[in-house]
């Protein structure tokens, strides 16, 4: 028969072995949430390629759509025919029309909280990398971004990489199951984007809004840049330009019909936008967009590692400069040392024909 301090002694370790079980159990499953963007009823191309990172991890994967009334119903009939999506969650109020860190974080605070989600994803996008970085903080837990690949493990660590020092390394960093919940942001060129799939339609639950009165900021206005050619964010073509373009006149003249002809995006290097050649929403780098398109037309831009960190990944990189020695040429998988002016109008002639 067992004294009392032996009956003590195996019922702590009992007590101490479930305990362990279930917090295993608790980090070998995954349950992820994904914050899906969008505009003009429109889900964004990089909430596609987020569902693919977390489609990858594993477990069940949760969607969240928040916007004003009589705007999200669009975006969540598509949502719901996304391949990789287990249900869906929305949240409408006229405060998320446009949504800024301070409004939509004690949203997500509330949803995290109350589903103890594993991970919390979301795209590299100006939004989210204002808001997932407050919602870490509020949950005094890390977050990632610019992710480029992820892999969770059966006891609950994730392992991620991403790019530093503008994409001349890579980091891999693994948070271990004692990070309950890995917030982070995924680089949208570095995942395919997730298809539809018209046969599936998940279930759909309506979640209160969490109404915040005193916020300390508020948005004034969104001014974009409207244009016919494609986003060049998703562009499956882009043609770019540098500081050798001389002026703003010189490289809308020279880049436009090339980019027409071809059904390209326009870009510029850091140093065209700075000189006032383009707006800053066509910046390609380091401090701009990244892209990945299937072809980059790289005309006098010198190849700085801050542009080279925003397009390096492209399929195909097609540089024109007149000096033999840019470094654009060291990633060029065709390249031409010739005075664009001369050769940009010869290559749309060709083209037309």
């Amino acid at each position: 028969m067992l004294s009392r301090s032996a009956r003590l002694s195996a019922n702590n370790v009992a007590r101490f072995s479930t305990r362990n079980a279930q917090q295993l159990r608790y980090a070998s499953s995954s349950n992820s949430l994904l914050i899906i963007e969008h505009q003009n009823g429109k889900i964004d191309a990089g909430s596609l390629s987020a569902l693919t990172a977390a489609s990858q991890i594993g477990g069940e994967v949760t969607g969240l759509i928040y916007g004003a009334p009589g705007e999200i119903e669009q975006v969540i009939e598509s949502a719901k025919k996304l391949k990789g999506l287990t249900k869906l969650l929305s949240a409408s109020s006229p405060s998320y029309k446009a949504p800024i860190a301070e409004t939509i974080t004690p949203l997500l605070q509330k949803v995290v909280k109350s589903n103890s989600y594993s991970h919390v994803i979301s795209s590299q996008s100006t939004s989210s990398k204002s808001i997932l970085p407050r919602l870490a903080a509020t949950l005094d837990l890390p977050a990632l971004t610019d992710v480029t690949s992820v892999k969770h493990e059966s006891d609950g660590s994730t392992t991620f990489t991403r790019p530093i020092y503008a994409g001349n390394a890579i980091a891999t960093v693994k948070a271990p199951s004692s990070v309950t919940t890995k917030i982070f942001t995924v680089r949208g060129t570095a995942f395919d984007k997730a298809p539809s799939d018209e046969s599936s339609s998940v279930e759909v639950s309506t979640i209160d809004a969490v109404e915040v009165t005193d916020s300390p900021t508020e948005h004034i206005k969104t001014e974009l840049t409207k244009s016919d050619r494609p986003d060049l964010g998703v562009a499956s073509k882009v043609v770019s330009g540098g500081r050798a373009l001389k002026n703003a006149e010189t490289f809308k003249a020279t880049l436009d019909p090339l980019a027409d002809v071809l059904g390209a995006a326009v870009g510029a290097s850091r140093a065209a936008v700075d000189a006032g050649y383009a707006d800053n929403s066509l910046q390609v780098g380091q401090t701009g967009k990244v892209v990945a398109p299937e072809l980059y037309i790289a005309l006098g831009i010198s190849g700085a590692i801050q542009h080279l960190a925003g397009m390096k990944d492209s399929k195909m990189i097609v540089a024109i400069n007149k000096d033999p020695e840019a470094p654009i040429f060291q990633v060029a998988d065709v390249g031409l040392v010739a005075d664009l002016f001369e050769v940009v109008p010869q290559l749309v002639e060709k083209l037309k024909k």
